[in-house]
């Protein structure tokens, strides 16, 4: 297998950034391009919204992009590790309905032949309201729902 030069095209980072460009261009041929046929996706928090292949990809993005005419996405911070990449996302935008569209959240993801073949997914909506620290921990410590 290859090493992969940190400013090639197929460099983990490289695969980020052009998945962060189609991203704010809401071009959804481009981001499907960085994915490979075979992707697999896991999100560890939500077991059951894992899914493998492309075409899921497809169907959850056009769906957003419809959805959030205006997506954002920021990255906050990211680091190489050979062939994977740790990347902490800001994503933002207005729903079709007007409501804010808030998510922060890291994504880890493998690259190989200058595509996405793997990614855990820790992405979550920005909390709005709530209850502060002391309140969530005090859930967590007696095993009742962290809502409120």
């Amino acid at each position: 297998m290859a090493t992969q030069q940190m400013g090639g095209e197929s460099s983990p980072r490289s695969v980020i950034a052009r998945l962060q460009s189609a991203q704010n261009q809401q071009d959804l041929e481009a981001f499907l391009d960085c994915f490979d046929p075979d992707y697999q996706s896991e999100q560890p928090i939500h077991p059951l919204k894992a899914f493998r292949g492309r075409e899921q990809v497809r169907k959850n993005w056009s769906t957003i992009f419809s959805g959030v005419p205006n997506f954002r996405s920021e990255i906050v911070r990211t680091t190489t590790d050979g062939d994977t990449e740790w990347t902490e996302w800001h994503w933002s935008g207005t729903h079709a309905n007007g409501k804010p569209f808030d998510m922060r959240g890291v994504t880890i993801i493998g690259v190989r032949d200058h595509r996405i073949v793997w990614g855990r997914l820790y992405m979550e909506p920005v909390e709005q309201g709530g209850t502060g620290i002391d309140a969530h921990i005090q859930t967590w410590a007696q095993g009742t729902s962290p809502q409120g």
